[in-house]
Parts: C-alpha cells; structure tokens; sequence
C-alpha cells in the first residue's frame, strides 16, 4: 500500500478502544453497511459514516506521517513521535479518542482492499487536517533543538531557582507527612477504620500544594487501604512504611547515589522535563520496539496509559505513559503486536524502565512473523522482580513474559502455573473481575502458552497472550 506499510489486525485496532462500549460500538461500525467513500493512501484512512443527523460524520485517522510530510526522505530519520503515531479526526461530537467511527474506520481497513481501496488522495477536508498535523509536528520538531537547553524557561539561573524553591516545599510536605504517620503509628493503625477517607484527602491536597503529586498519589491509596477487606491493617503499615522510607529518602537525597537519587524524586513527583531528557548526552537506544501491551487505569480525575515495549536486539523493556484528562483517553496509542523502528531515551533511576519516544526510522508496522517473545520460567520472573524491588522499593510494576504457562483456578483466586507444575505466580486480585482473565483461559483451553504482564506486589497482572498453535498476539 502506497505510504501505508501493513494492515493491522482487527485486535490491534480494538486494542486502541478507549473503553468497553467504544470497544462494542467500533465493531458495529466495522461493516461496509454505514459507510461510504472509504479509501486510504498518504499514510491516512478516511470515509463518512452515516449518523442520525443529515450529514454524515467525517473520519480520518492518520496512520503515520505518510508521504510529503516527515515521513519522506531525510525527515523519516528525524520523525517526531506526534507525526509518526495514530492520530484521529472525527466531526462526530464524542469526546474519547479514538472515538467510534475511527475503530470502525480502521476495522473495516483491516479487512483489506476489498473493503477500503488503497492508493487513493484524501478529499479535501481530509487533506486539510492531515497538512496541518504534519505542518504542526514540522514546527515543534524546528523548535526542539532551541527549547531543549533550557526546558521551560532559557535563563539557567531562573530554572535553578524555580527547583530549589520547589524543594523546599516537598522538603516541608514530606516533613509534615512523616508527622502524620507518626500520629497514626501512635494512636494505632485500627483508628484508621474509624477516621475515614477525609482526613487522608485533606494530606493528599496538602502534598499537591507542597508540588509533590507522587507523594499525594500515595496518601490517597492509604486512605483506601482499611476499606479493602480481610487484612487491611497489615497492607496498610507495609504502605505507610514505604511511605516513610520515601520520605527519609528525599529528606535526606543528598547523601543518596545517583540513580538512586533520581529514583526518588521521580517517586515523589518531580520528572525530568522530556526536552532535556531527548537532548541529553548518550542520545537514545535505537531498536526495532515491539509493543508487548497496552493498559489504562483511572483515578477519576486522570487516565494513565502504560505501553510496554521490548527491543527486537537489545532485549530490553521500555514503558512509554501518557495522560488524558477525565473523560478523555490519551493520545498515544501503539497497538499491541506492532513494531516501531525509533530512538528511545531512558528516564534516570535505578532501574530505568520509562523512555521517551525519539527520532522514528520507519512508520509502526505489524512485527514480523515468529511466533512471541523469549519469556522465562516462573521462578526467574520472580527472581528478577526480586532484584528490581531491590533498587527500586516503590516500583509498582515490573514487565515479564512468561513461556509455558497455564492459568487455573487456586483456592484464593487464579494462578499461572508452569507447565511442570513446579511453580505459579498468583493472579492480582484485582483482576478477578476483569474480562481479560476469562479470555485469557479461554485462549489457553488448559494448554500453556506465553503471557506478558505486569509483576507487582500484589500478583501478576496478565496483559498479552500467544497462544502456542497461533503466532499472533491476544490483548487482554
């Protein structure tokens, strides 16, 4: 296809639904029936999809930057990563992204020629949207070089002291949060029951004011803690002592070593601004990325996306996050089973698994056929959480494919299981309710297969299938 590369899967497009009814309605509106003037080329699909209003609604989704922009030539080895990921345009009112019409759009492009052409030029509502995109990306790729040196602002001097003044006030929040756990561990973990969410809100607001959103993200999953069932109070003094060595660490992060350092002020809320990071010395790691999973949680006022990603060559795990506002999903989206050519560049730490996306060498790409990626045994998936946990004690998740597994039901919940038998690592409960689990056993049928997911304190959180009599990859 003419600046299109491969088609995607029907689970790659879906995998992009930003929640369950979108997931449903997409694959009504994957059918011939609704649409016309559906065609691609130009690294863009579009066509209108019939609605309750007199005019049908205008979907385009921009597959990549396709020919003319960043995606011809020289700027293909300089891509920026907003011009080289899906992008979506619809004049439909829903506000998620993806909406609707875009998954059924790119369900009914998956399914070949037949049903969307190929080679084709965008009409010119199309067009207008898809040069102004490559047109914006162009400019914020011209201005990085200069915005780079000095992140928000270009006075050095202005940014060191914006962030001692910002130290000092996580300094006095963390200094006002150990009083807090003090006056708990004093009056006793039992009249944590008693007092409510409130008074954990009010700490958590307190930390925001004190430009320490980790340390507030964590305050509030202490006041959930006496509401979560049998055994609340141990859950809680393992969370209120990691709270407390948080704490102690940046209080006293001057004596920390580097990485360590680093890992601390991350965990308490102060990141290293993207254009500084892509600018640094050492420059990225460049591999060919394959994307082993995609995940969205909610905390009711932000929805978090984790993308996980493996190099082809290096072997090596990255974690792309992005944001979107209540309501909204976030932009990024990087189906799983896909590949992307493209620099990453590790944010710091211990136990560096955050990247930012870089240069793009080529548009994101189904990967190549061979069946899924190296995984491990039970027990080495385990030991290797074990040493992240080591460098990293606040880390909440730690990626792993697991090779010849079978999920089965266990007294308290389910279990991957080694195919011998030997050894099996609890299923968060979390995921109890959750459809994915389901599928996952009913694409295993009681056989193994291999399983990516999340290894947290908690249990494994499984992600991706592979079954082992098919090659592709299975979202869950």
């Amino acid at each position: 296809m003419t600046g299109m590369g491969e088609r995607w899967t029907a689970d790659q497009v879906l995998a992009l639904a930003p929640d369950a009814a979108s997931h449903s309605a997409g694959i009504k509106l994957g059918v011939l029936g609704p649409w016309s003037g559906a065609s691609a080329g130009d690294g863009a699909v579009w066509g209108l999809c019939k609605g309750s209003g007199k005019k049908p609604y205008q979907t385009v989704v921009a597959i990549h930057a396709g020919r003319g922009g960043e995606g011809e030539g020289d700027g293909a080895e300089a891509a920026s990563a907003s011009a080289t990921l899906p992008g979506y345009k619809c004049s439909c009112p829903s506000r998620k992204f993806p909406c609707k019409h875009a998954l059924g759009l790119l369900l009914l492009w998956a399914e070949g020629p037949s049903a969307v052409p190929d080679g084709e030029r965008p009409p010119e509502w199309a067009a207008t949207w898809l040069d102004g995109r490559r047109q914006r990306a162009a400019r914020r790729a011209e201005s990085a070089p200069a915005d780079a040196g000095g992140g928000r602002g270009s006075d050095p001097e202005a940014a060191r002291r914006r962030a001692e003044r910002r130290a000092e006030r996580i300094t006095a929040g963390a200094t006002e949060l150990e009083q807090r756990l003090a006056d708990l561990l004093r009056g006793g973990l039992a009249g944590a029951e008693r007092t409510g969410y409130a008074a954990w809100d009010e700490t958590a607001a307190r930390m925001v004011d004190a430009q320490a959103p980790g340390l507030a993200s964590r305050v509030r999953e202490l006041g959930a803690v006496p509401a979560s069932g049998d055994g609340w109070p141990g859950r809680l003094l393992e969370e209120c002592a990691l709270l407390h060595l948080l704490n102690e660490g940046f209080l006293g992060i001057s004596r920390l070593p580097g990485p360590l350092a680093a890992t601390v002020r991350s965990r308490v809320g102060v990141t290293t601004d993207k254009a500084d990071l892509l600018a640094s010395e050492g420059g990225g790691l460049r591999d060919r990325w394959l994307v082993l999973g995609m995940r969205d949680s909610e905390d009711g006022a932000l929805t978090t996306r984790r993308i996980w990603l493996r190099g082809e060559r290096s072997r090596r795990e990255a974690l792309l996050l992005s944001y979107g506002a209540a309501g909204h999903a976030p932009e990024l989206v990087l189906p799983t089973g896909l590949a992307l050519d493209a620099d990453l560049t590790f944010y710091p730490g211990s136990r560096p698994l955050r990247a930012a996306v870089g240069a793009q060498f080529a548009p994101p790409a189904p990967a190549a056929p061979g069946g899924p990626p190296p995984g491990s045994t039970v027990g080495a998936a385990l030991s290797a959480y074990g040493d992240a946990v080591r460098d990293d004690p606040w880390l909440d998740a730690w990626p792993v494919v697991l090779s010849d597994v079978v999920p089965i039901p266990a007294a308290h919940g389910w279990q991957l299981a080694d195919a011998a038998g030997d050894e099996a690592l609890p299923v968060d409960p979390r995921c109890l309710n959750r459809s994915g689990l389901w599928k996952l056993a009913a694409v295993s049928g009681g056989a193994p297969l291999t399983v990516f997911g999340e290894c947290g304190h908690r249990g494994f959180t499984p992600l991706t299938a592979w079954p082992a009599d098919a090659p592709d990859a299975v979202p869950l």
